[in-house]
C-alpha cells in the first residue's frame, strides 16, 4: 500500500491526470495480489483501499499532496516503474527504491536553459501574434525576466499564485520600459509574448481530460486552479499598465 500510494503521490505532484494516477495505483495493487482495489484521487489527495490477503477486512490509507509542479518526465518514469512491476520485473523493495530515486532527481535541464527557453517562447509568440522582428528581442528579454521572477518568488514565498502575479508584473513592466527606451514597436505584442511562458497549459489540459473521463471533482478543481492562475497573471499586467502607461 505504501508503494502504491507513493507512486500515486509522485504522479499527482508532477502533473499527471487523475485517471492516470488511479489506473497506475490500481494496476500495481492488483499485480501484488490484492483484491477489491478502490482508488480515489483529487488534486490535493490520494486515497487507496483494498482487501487484506488474510481476509481480515479492508485497509484504507490516504496521502495529502500539498505541493504541485510540472515535470512530465518524472510522471513518465513512474509509469515505467509501474509497468515493470506489473510485468513481474521488479520486487516491491526495488520499486520503492526506484520511486525514491525519481523523487530525488534534480531538474533535467539547468535553470539557465529553462529561462532561455522561456525567452525563445516569448519572442516567438510575440511574432506569432502580430509583432515585428524588431519586437522579438524585447519580448525575449521580458519573458526571461518573467521566468526568473517566477522561480525566485516561488522559492521565497509559499503563497499560491503570488509568483505568477509578480512574474506578470515584472515581465509586462520590462516590455513597457523597453518600448519606452526605443527597443520595440508593439508594446501589446511584447507583453503578450512575455506572458506566454506563464500560461497554465498543463493544468488546463488536465482539467479538460479529467472532465471528459468523468472525474468531475478533479476536473473542476484543476479548472479553478488554472483560472486563478490566469487571473493572477491578468492582475499583474493590469497593475503594470496602470502604473507605467
Amino acid at each position: 500500500m505504501d508503494v502504491c500510494l507513493r507512486a500515486g503521490e509522485l504522479m499527482l505532484t508532477y502533473g499527471a491526470e487523475t485517471y492516470r494516477v488511479e489506473e497506475t495505483m490500481e494496476r500495481m495493487a492488483k499485480a501484488a495480489g490484492f483484491r477489491n482495489v478502490q482508488c480515489f484521487t483529487t488534486t490535493t489527495g490520494v486515497f487507496l483501499s483494498f482487501e487484506e490477503k488474510k481476509g481480515n477486512g479492508d485497509l484504507m490509507q490516504m496521502v495529502r499532496v500539498k505541493d504541485r509542479m510540472q515535470d512530465l518526465n518524472k510522471v513518465a518514469e513512474v509509469n515505467q516503474v509501474s509497468r515493470e512491476f506489473t510485468g513481474g520485473g521488479l520486487t516491491v523493495q526495488e520499486v520503492e527504491r526506484r520511486l525514491e530515486e525519481i523523487f530525488a532527481q534534480k531538474v533535467e535541464y539547468p535553470i539557465y536553459v529553462i529561462h532561455f527557453g522561456a525567452g525563445i517562447a516569448g519572442g516567438g509568440f510575440s511574432y506569432l501574434f502580430g509583432g515585428g522582428l524588431f519586437d522579438w528581442i524585447p519580448a525575449f528579454a521580458a519573458a526571461v525576466l518573467a521566468s526568473i521572477t517566477l522561480l525566485e518568488i516561488e522559492k521565497l514565498l509559499k503563497v499560491r499564485f503570488a509568483s505568477e502575479l509578480a512574474a506578470a508584473f515584472i515581465g509586462s513592466s520590462a516590455g513597457i520600459a523597453l518600448v519606452t527606451l526605443g527597443f520595440g514597436n508593439n508594446v501589446n505584442q511584447i507583453i503578450i509574448g512575455s506572458l506566454m511562458p506563464l500560461v497554465p497549459g498543463v493544468p488546463l489540459t488536465n482539467a479538460v481530460r479529467d472532465l471528459l473521463s468523468g472525474d468531475l471533482l478533479a476536473g473542476m478543481s484543476r479548472g479553478v486552479e488554472a483560472l486563478l492562475t490566469s487571473l493572477s497573471i491578468a492582475s499583474g499586467v493590469a497593475l503594470s499598465i496602470s502604473i507605467f502607461m
